[in-house]
């Protein structure tokens, strides 16, 4: 039944003989895995081209969901992260395999007449390549894409005369914004896969035209006497290799945890962003230079790159494809490669030892699993992806605290008693009790009067608690804080304290509830009330200028700051 059935197609196709055309071909000199890396670049080609498609399907380009579609496709669609990894990682590998492939063809000398032209064809498709990287690398629109595009975009924008207009043309307007993402978009999935797979296509045609270059080593009879068939000995080798690369895609896919996915891009925010590793050499490069011979560098290390690769065929035109023979030559690819391998050493080296940009980046990292985390939880809200950390649990509280507060409770010019993390905990609470006057406390403020607490340790861990237990926290040691009441009521503390939440006029104000959410809220509207600080208050009224929405997230702010220092209690 299969044979009917392929007899049929091959009537009406003819796919038969063209399966023969494809793999009935001699290798002169017998099959090598040096001629693996043109099918292992095919296979990469068609990986991500594979995975490109998948990750399109989730994708959405714009400047307000690209990057809530790419923390989708990571966090939520079922292996997204893995897909979205080996699209990430084979581009890398692309890079690598395209730069093996040049080497092995300079070394054999496969540049040489008649191969001038596939060999123009395999830089310009290296370049294609890297053109790939930097389209698809803003399209996260994440932090580091973001900026690490806008700096390359600003280089491009400093060339003579057509500078300006290339710069708006590749950034579609004169700043970032939707266009810019929707260009590189298009850039990246339609426009360069057709470029590249029809210069990929033209690239194979001249190679089968022309053959592969055989070893240099072998006389014209010791190739003949060597010679194998494509199908299956150069086939086998081919396949073994796109199985080693495959499977080290897959090992450094886990062992990453996919691409990385920086927070959400913020242009109102500073950000030192990195290249990718292929873009390190460079990089690192402009460091060393200043001023008008920075935009100088940038520009023409890759055309003089370019023009060494290109120039090649036409300078080394003899006959002699042995390399020992060709020095000269292959020593200007060589320093080349030193100069790249250590410029790229150099700059991860620099990052490592630079405690700044070490601390950024921890802090940066930070940044991206919190997003991430909030974006799984709460979803990413249509204002766009910086828009997802305003859906964080007491983010209203902070920030109307951070406009109205923390000028008289943060800083060191401070009004009044610091209001930072661990506001309220066990240990803040033994701190104002051993120093209630410290500048941390009531040291700012005309409050005077209560002296430090003197007590035997197993008193004063029982006043703590019972103190603590006023906040309504939710890990209070019951019987050490009766026991920390009954201290309170029978010892000084009652002379000038109540704790009932009713009693007014006291010396020192009423503890009932201290710290607690409803307290909270009522002390921002009237912090003169008689149950606390009467006319020795000095914190302004907030009555009428705040919703109870409001008021209970600046409580709810406040009343977090305490659960911040419990696992140091």
């Amino acid at each position: 039944m299969l044979s009917k059935i392929g007899d049929w197609f091959d009537e009406r196709t003819g796919y038969r003989a063209g399966i023969a055309k494809a793999l009935d071909e001699d290798v002169l000199g017998g099959a090598r895995f040096a001629y693996v890396f043109g099918s292992v670049l095919t296979f990469l080609l068609v990986l991500q081209m594979t995975t490109g498609v998948f990750l399109a399907m989730y994708y959405s380009p714009s400047a307000t969901d690209a990057w809530a579609s790419v923390a989708f496709i990571n966090d939520q669609v079922t292996a997204g992260w893995f897909v979205r990894g080996l699209h990430s990682h084979g581009a890398s590998a692309m890079v690598i395999v395209a730069g093996l492939h040049l080497l092995q063809t300079a070394i054999y000398g496969a540049y040489k007449k008649p191969r001038e032209l596939n060999w123009i064809i395999g830089v310009v498709l290296l370049g294609l390549i890297l053109a790939f990287a930097l389209t698809g690398y803003l399209l996260p629109w994440d932090q580091t894409g973001y900026w690490a595009t806008q700096v390359a975009t600003g280089i491009a924008g400093t060339s003579p005369v057509i500078g300006q207009q290339v710069q708006e043309a590749m950034q579609a307007g004169n700043g970032y914004g939707n266009l810019t993402i929707t260009r590189f978009f298009a850039l990246h999935v339609f426009v360069l896969p057709a470029i590249l797979i029809g210069m990929t296509v033209f690239h194979i045609a001249l190679f089968r035209k022309h053959h592969q270059t055989p070893p240099w080593w072998l006389d014209k009879k010791e190739l003949k006497a060597r010679t194998q068939p494509f199908w299956p000995d150069q086939m086998f080798k081919d396949i073994v290799a796109m199985a080693v690369v495959f499977a080290l895609l897959i090992i450094v896919n886990y062992q990453t945890g996919g691409a990385h996915l920086d927070a959400p891009a913020d242009p109102s925010t500073a950000f030192d962003a990195r290249p990718e590793w292929y873009f390190r050499p460079l990089f690192q490069m402009l460091k060393y230079f200043h001023g008008p011979m920075e935009v100088i560098v940038a520009l023409g290390a890759p055309v003089v790159i370019g023009g060494v690769l290109l120039g090649l065929p036409f300078v080394d035109r003899g006959p002699e494809r042995n390399p020992m023979k060709r020095l000269p030559y292959l020593a200007v690819l060589a320093v080349g490669i030193v100069l790249t391998v250590g410029l790229t050493l150099a700059s991860y080296r620099e990052d490592a030892n630079n405690p700044e940009f070490q601390k950024a980046a921890k802090h940066s990292h930070a940044r991206a699993t919190k997003a991430r985390e909030l974006a799984v939880k709460y979803g990413v809200p249509a204002q766009g992806g910086p828009a997802v950390f305003t859906m964080e649990p007491g983010y209203q509280g902070k920030k109307l605290f951070s406009r109205d507060c923390a000028g008289c409770h943060l800083g060191s010019d401070r009004k009044g008693p610091e209001i930072a993390s661990g506001y309220n905990s066990r240990q803040w609470i033994s701190d104002f009790l051993h120093n209630p006057a410290a500048d941390r406390f009531f040291g700012p403020t005309k409050i005077t009067g209560m002296d430090p607490v003197t007590a035997s340790d197993e008193d004063y861990a029982a006043l703590i608690e019972f103190v603590y237990a006023q906040t309504g926290a939710d890990d209070v040691n019951v019987d050490l804080a009766a026991q920390g009441n009954k201290l309170f009521d029978d010892g000084d503390c009652s002379d000038c304290h109540a704790s009932d939440w009713e009693t007014e006029d006291e010396v020192g104000p009423n503890i009932g509830k201290r710290g607690s959410h409803d307290m909270i809220k009522q002390f921002i509207v009237t912090p003169n009330h008689a149950r606390w600080f009467g006319d020795k208050n000095e914190m302004p009224s907030s009555k009428g200028k705040y919703s109870e929405a409001e008021l209970d997230e600046i409580a709810g702010y406040i009343l977090g700051l305490q659960s911040k220092a419990r696992n140091s209690d």
